[in-house]
Protein backbone atom coordinates (compact mmCIF):
# COMPACT_ATOMS: atom_id res chain seq x y z
CA UNK A 1 0.00 0.00 0.00
CA UNK A 2 1.23 3.48 -0.92
CA UNK A 3 -0.33 6.51 0.75
CA UNK A 4 -0.15 9.88 -0.98
CA UNK A 5 -1.47 13.36 -0.28
CA UNK A 6 -2.76 14.98 -3.45
CA UNK A 7 -2.98 18.75 -3.54
CA UNK A 8 -5.89 20.29 -5.43
CA UNK A 9 -5.32 24.04 -5.22
CA UNK A 10 -5.48 24.60 -1.44
CA UNK A 11 -7.12 21.26 -0.57
CA UNK A 12 -5.20 18.21 0.60
CA UNK A 13 -6.70 14.87 -0.44
CA UNK A 14 -5.72 11.64 1.28
CA UNK A 15 -5.29 8.70 -1.10
CA UNK A 16 -3.78 5.24 -1.29
CA UNK A 17 -2.77 2.78 -3.99
CA UNK A 18 -3.09 -0.97 -3.48
CA UNK A 19 -2.00 -3.90 -5.59
CA UNK A 20 0.74 -4.32 -8.16
CA UNK A 21 2.54 -0.96 -8.62
CA UNK A 22 3.10 -1.93 -12.26
CA UNK A 23 -0.48 -3.05 -12.87
CA UNK A 24 -3.00 -1.13 -14.97
CA UNK A 25 -4.13 1.82 -12.80
CA UNK A 26 -7.76 1.90 -11.71
CA UNK A 27 -9.13 4.99 -9.90
CA UNK A 28 -12.21 4.61 -7.69
CA UNK A 29 -14.39 7.72 -7.18
CA UNK A 30 -16.93 7.41 -4.36
CA UNK A 31 -20.33 9.01 -3.94
CA UNK A 32 -21.39 12.11 -2.06
CA UNK A 33 -20.10 12.56 1.50
CA UNK A 34 -18.17 9.31 1.18
CA UNK A 35 -14.54 8.65 1.93
CA UNK A 36 -12.29 6.08 0.31
CA UNK A 37 -13.80 3.50 2.68
CA UNK A 38 -17.04 3.55 0.72
CA UNK A 39 -15.13 1.08 -1.46
CA UNK A 40 -14.82 -1.92 0.91
CA UNK A 41 -11.37 -3.46 1.07
CA UNK A 42 -12.98 -6.83 0.30
CA UNK A 43 -14.11 -5.43 -3.05
CA UNK A 44 -10.80 -3.66 -3.72
CA UNK A 45 -8.97 -6.94 -3.12
CA UNK A 46 -10.90 -8.55 -5.98
CA UNK A 47 -9.69 -5.80 -8.31
CA UNK A 48 -6.09 -6.04 -7.17
CA UNK A 49 -6.24 -9.84 -7.53
CA UNK A 50 -7.09 -9.20 -11.18
CA UNK A 51 -3.76 -7.36 -11.51
CA UNK A 52 -4.84 -3.77 -11.08
CA UNK A 53 -3.15 -0.99 -9.19
CA UNK A 54 -6.22 0.36 -7.40
CA UNK A 55 -6.30 3.95 -6.16
CA UNK A 56 -9.00 5.17 -3.80
CA UNK A 57 -9.19 8.55 -2.09
CA UNK A 58 -11.13 10.62 0.42
CA UNK A 59 -13.28 13.30 -1.16
CA UNK A 60 -12.69 16.75 0.26
CA UNK A 61 -14.67 17.16 3.50
CA UNK A 62 -14.50 13.41 4.18
CA UNK A 63 -12.06 11.00 5.81
CA UNK A 64 -8.56 12.41 6.23
CA UNK A 65 -8.84 15.02 3.50
CA UNK A 66 -9.20 18.75 4.15
CA UNK A 67 -12.44 19.57 5.95
CA UNK A 68 -13.72 23.14 6.10
CA UNK A 69 -16.87 25.18 6.60
CA UNK A 70 -18.67 24.82 3.27
CA UNK A 71 -20.58 28.07 3.74
CA UNK A 72 -17.31 29.99 4.07
CA UNK A 73 -15.43 28.10 1.32
CA UNK A 74 -17.97 26.62 -1.09
CA UNK A 75 -17.11 24.59 -4.17
CA UNK A 76 -18.84 22.67 -6.93
CA UNK A 77 -18.46 19.78 -9.32
CA UNK A 78 -15.65 21.51 -11.19
CA UNK A 79 -13.53 21.32 -8.04
CA UNK A 80 -14.48 17.70 -7.38
CA UNK A 81 -13.44 16.85 -10.93
CA UNK A 82 -10.14 18.66 -10.48
CA UNK A 83 -9.63 16.68 -7.26
CA UNK A 84 -9.74 13.39 -9.18
CA UNK A 85 -7.10 14.67 -11.62
CA UNK A 86 -4.93 15.80 -8.69
CA UNK A 87 -5.07 12.29 -7.22
CA UNK A 88 -3.87 10.80 -10.51
CA UNK A 89 -1.06 13.36 -10.58
CA UNK A 90 -0.04 12.53 -7.02
CA UNK A 91 0.39 8.87 -7.98
CA UNK A 92 2.20 9.67 -11.21
CA UNK A 93 -0.59 8.22 -13.33
CA UNK A 94 -1.01 9.72 -16.80
CA UNK A 95 -4.26 7.87 -17.51
CA UNK A 96 -6.37 5.37 -15.59
CA UNK A 97 -9.41 3.17 -15.80
CA UNK A 98 -11.96 5.13 -13.74
CA UNK A 99 -14.82 3.57 -11.78
CA UNK A 100 -17.44 5.78 -10.15
CA UNK A 101 -20.61 5.35 -8.13
CA UNK A 102 -23.59 7.48 -7.17
CA UNK A 103 -22.63 11.19 -7.12
CA UNK A 104 -19.26 10.13 -8.49
CA UNK A 105 -20.95 9.36 -11.82
CA UNK A 106 -21.32 13.10 -12.36
CA UNK A 107 -17.59 13.55 -11.77
CA UNK A 108 -16.91 10.67 -14.15
CA UNK A 109 -18.93 12.28 -16.92
CA UNK A 110 -17.19 15.62 -16.39
CA UNK A 111 -13.80 13.90 -16.49
CA UNK A 112 -14.76 12.38 -19.84
CA UNK A 113 -15.68 15.86 -21.12
CA UNK A 114 -12.82 17.91 -19.71
CA UNK A 115 -9.96 15.42 -19.24
CA UNK A 116 -10.54 12.58 -21.72
CA UNK A 117 -6.79 11.97 -22.06
CA UNK A 118 -6.64 10.97 -18.39
CA UNK A 119 -9.13 8.10 -18.87
CA UNK A 120 -8.37 4.68 -20.31
CA UNK A 121 -11.95 3.60 -19.69
CA UNK A 122 -14.92 4.68 -17.61
CA UNK A 123 -17.41 2.70 -15.53
CA UNK A 124 -20.43 4.62 -14.21
CA UNK A 125 -22.56 2.86 -11.64
CA UNK A 126 -25.47 3.65 -9.31
CA UNK A 127 -26.05 7.02 -10.96
CA UNK A 128 -27.70 8.81 -13.85
CA UNK A 129 -27.13 11.09 -16.76
CA UNK A 130 -25.69 14.57 -16.58
CA UNK A 131 -29.11 15.88 -17.64
CA UNK A 132 -30.98 14.53 -14.61
CA UNK A 133 -32.09 16.95 -11.88
CA UNK A 134 -31.73 14.55 -8.96
CA UNK A 135 -32.21 17.21 -6.27
CA UNK A 136 -35.36 18.37 -7.96
CA UNK A 137 -36.56 14.80 -8.34
CA UNK A 138 -36.19 14.17 -4.61
CA UNK A 139 -38.24 17.30 -3.97
CA UNK A 140 -40.89 16.07 -6.44
CA UNK A 141 -40.97 12.71 -4.69
CA UNK A 142 -41.45 14.43 -1.34
CA UNK A 143 -44.28 16.58 -2.71
CA UNK A 144 -45.92 13.75 -4.63
CA UNK A 145 -45.34 15.49 -7.96
CA UNK A 146 -44.70 13.63 -11.24
CA UNK A 147 -41.41 13.29 -13.08
CA UNK A 148 -40.68 16.07 -15.58
CA UNK A 149 -38.22 14.17 -17.77
CA UNK A 150 -40.04 10.90 -18.38
CA UNK A 151 -37.67 8.90 -16.17
CA UNK A 152 -38.75 7.50 -12.80
CA UNK A 153 -38.31 9.49 -9.62
CA UNK A 154 -36.41 7.98 -6.70
CA UNK A 155 -38.41 5.45 -4.72
CA UNK A 156 -39.86 5.59 -1.21
CA UNK A 157 -36.63 4.18 0.24
CA UNK A 158 -35.01 7.55 -0.50
CA UNK A 159 -37.49 9.33 1.78
CA UNK A 160 -37.09 6.59 4.40
CA UNK A 161 -33.33 7.20 4.47
CA UNK A 162 -33.76 10.98 4.66
CA UNK A 163 -36.06 10.51 7.67
CA UNK A 164 -33.62 8.07 9.28
CA UNK A 165 -30.63 10.40 8.89
CA UNK A 166 -32.56 13.36 10.31
CA UNK A 167 -33.14 11.59 13.61
CA UNK A 168 -30.75 12.38 16.48
CA UNK A 169 -28.46 9.63 17.69
CA UNK A 170 -26.61 9.20 20.97
CA UNK A 171 -22.94 8.44 20.50
CA UNK A 172 -20.69 6.85 17.87
CA UNK A 173 -22.07 3.33 18.27
CA UNK A 174 -25.58 4.57 17.54
CA UNK A 175 -24.26 6.48 14.53
CA UNK A 176 -22.64 3.32 13.18
CA UNK A 177 -25.88 1.39 13.61
CA UNK A 178 -27.79 4.13 11.81
CA UNK A 179 -25.42 3.88 8.85
CA UNK A 180 -25.89 0.12 8.76
CA UNK A 181 -29.65 0.63 8.69
CA UNK A 182 -29.26 3.14 5.86
CA UNK A 183 -27.32 0.56 3.86
CA UNK A 184 -30.01 -2.03 4.55
CA UNK A 185 -32.75 0.28 3.27
CA UNK A 186 -30.77 1.23 0.19
CA UNK A 187 -29.88 -2.41 -0.50
CA UNK A 188 -33.48 -3.53 -0.50
CA UNK A 189 -34.65 -7.07 0.10
CA UNK A 190 -33.87 -8.84 -3.17
CA UNK A 191 -30.28 -9.88 -2.43
CA UNK A 192 -28.51 -11.03 0.75
CA UNK A 193 -27.61 -8.27 3.20
CA UNK A 194 -25.20 -8.98 6.05
CA UNK A 195 -25.37 -6.25 8.73
CA UNK A 196 -22.17 -7.55 10.32
CA UNK A 197 -20.08 -6.84 7.23
CA UNK A 198 -21.50 -3.33 6.89
CA UNK A 199 -20.92 -2.73 10.59
CA UNK A 200 -17.29 -3.72 10.10
CA UNK A 201 -16.90 -1.45 7.08
CA UNK A 202 -18.55 1.49 8.83
CA UNK A 203 -16.28 1.08 11.85
CA UNK A 204 -13.28 1.01 9.54
CA UNK A 205 -14.51 4.23 7.92
CA UNK A 206 -14.94 5.88 11.32
CA UNK A 207 -11.52 4.73 12.48
CA UNK A 208 -9.97 5.99 9.25
CA UNK A 209 -11.59 9.43 9.63
CA UNK A 210 -11.02 9.62 13.37
CA UNK A 211 -14.72 10.29 13.93
CA UNK A 212 -18.06 8.60 13.44
CA UNK A 213 -19.70 11.93 12.62
CA UNK A 214 -21.50 11.86 9.28
CA UNK A 215 -20.01 14.18 6.61
CA UNK A 216 -22.65 16.53 5.18
CA UNK A 217 -20.86 19.14 3.04
CA UNK A 218 -21.83 17.58 -0.29
CA UNK A 219 -25.51 18.06 0.53
CA UNK A 220 -24.84 21.76 -0.01
CA UNK A 221 -23.38 21.42 -3.49
CA UNK A 222 -25.10 23.44 -6.17
CA UNK A 223 -26.59 21.80 -9.22
CA UNK A 224 -24.24 20.04 -11.60
CA UNK A 225 -23.94 21.50 -15.13
CA UNK A 226 -26.90 19.79 -16.82
CA UNK A 227 -26.55 22.16 -19.76
CA UNK A 228 -23.39 20.29 -20.80
CA UNK A 229 -25.28 17.07 -21.53
CA UNK A 230 -25.12 17.45 -25.36
CA UNK A 231 -21.31 17.35 -25.10
CA UNK A 232 -21.51 13.70 -24.01
CA UNK A 233 -22.24 12.81 -27.64
CA UNK A 234 -18.61 13.63 -28.37
CA UNK A 235 -17.14 11.32 -25.70
CA UNK A 236 -14.82 8.65 -27.09
CA UNK A 237 -13.72 7.07 -23.83
CA UNK A 238 -14.83 3.41 -23.68
CA UNK A 239 -17.71 3.59 -21.22
CA UNK A 240 -19.72 1.05 -19.27
CA UNK A 241 -22.84 1.84 -17.27
CA UNK A 242 -23.87 -0.43 -14.40
CA UNK A 243 -27.59 -0.35 -13.58
CA UNK A 244 -28.60 -1.84 -10.25
CA UNK A 245 -32.10 -3.07 -11.02
CA UNK A 246 -33.31 -2.43 -7.46
CA UNK A 247 -31.63 0.98 -7.08
CA UNK A 248 -34.08 3.29 -5.25
CA UNK A 249 -32.20 6.49 -6.22
CA UNK A 250 -31.56 5.89 -9.93
CA UNK A 251 -34.00 3.09 -10.79
CA UNK A 252 -34.16 1.63 -14.28
CA UNK A 253 -34.15 2.80 -16.98
CA UNK A 254 -31.80 5.56 -15.71
CA UNK A 255 -28.80 3.38 -16.57
CA UNK A 256 -30.02 2.77 -20.12
CA UNK A 257 -30.67 6.50 -20.53
CA UNK A 258 -27.14 7.30 -19.39
CA UNK A 259 -25.64 4.69 -21.72
CA UNK A 260 -27.54 6.20 -24.63
CA UNK A 261 -25.97 9.60 -23.98
CA UNK A 262 -22.43 8.30 -24.61
CA UNK A 263 -21.55 6.80 -28.00
CA UNK A 264 -20.63 3.13 -27.81
CA UNK A 265 -21.41 2.83 -24.09
CA UNK A 266 -22.40 -0.62 -22.88
CA UNK A 267 -24.98 -1.40 -20.22
CA UNK A 268 -24.68 -4.04 -17.49
CA UNK A 269 -27.79 -4.71 -15.40
CA UNK A 270 -27.42 -6.43 -12.03
CA UNK A 271 -30.64 -8.08 -10.77
CA UNK A 272 -31.60 -7.40 -7.17
CA UNK A 273 -28.83 -4.91 -6.48
CA UNK A 274 -29.78 -1.68 -4.73
CA UNK A 275 -27.86 1.50 -3.95
CA UNK A 276 -25.10 -0.12 -1.91
CA UNK A 277 -22.15 -2.50 -2.24
CA UNK A 278 -22.94 -5.57 -0.12
CA UNK A 279 -20.55 -8.48 -0.32
CA UNK A 280 -23.14 -10.47 -2.25
CA UNK A 281 -22.53 -8.32 -5.38
CA UNK A 282 -18.75 -7.86 -5.12
CA UNK A 283 -17.80 -10.71 -7.45
CA UNK A 284 -20.25 -9.81 -10.21
CA UNK A 285 -19.26 -6.13 -10.01
CA UNK A 286 -15.54 -6.88 -10.09
CA UNK A 287 -16.05 -9.19 -13.07
CA UNK A 288 -18.03 -6.51 -14.92
CA UNK A 289 -15.27 -3.96 -14.31
CA UNK A 290 -12.37 -6.20 -15.24
CA UNK A 291 -14.16 -7.45 -18.37
CA UNK A 292 -14.79 -3.87 -19.46
CA UNK A 293 -11.25 -2.62 -18.95
CA UNK A 294 -9.87 -5.55 -20.94
CA UNK A 295 -12.30 -5.12 -23.82
CA UNK A 296 -10.83 -3.66 -27.02
CA UNK A 297 -12.10 -0.14 -27.70
CA UNK A 298 -15.02 -0.30 -30.14
CA UNK A 299 -14.74 1.64 -33.38
CA UNK A 300 -17.45 4.25 -33.34
CA UNK A 301 -19.56 5.03 -36.38
CA UNK A 302 -17.82 7.53 -38.61
CA UNK A 303 -14.32 6.73 -37.32
CA UNK A 304 -11.71 5.37 -39.73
Amino acid sequence: MTERIAVSRDVRLWSEALGDPEGPPLLLIAGGNQSSRAWPRDFVDLLTAAGHRVIRYDHRDTGRSTTRDFAEQPYGYAELTADAVAVLDAHGVAAAHVVTMSMGTITGQLLALDHPGRLLSLTLMLGGGLDIDFDGNIERLFKGEPSVDGLPLPRQAMLDVLALMSEPVDGPDAEIERRVERARIFSGDQIPFDPAEFRRWEREAADHAGTAAEPTAHHMLGSHPRERTPELAGVRVPTQVVQALNDPIAPPPHGRHLAELIPGATLVEIPGMGHALPGSVHVVLAEAITTHVRRPSPRLRGEQ
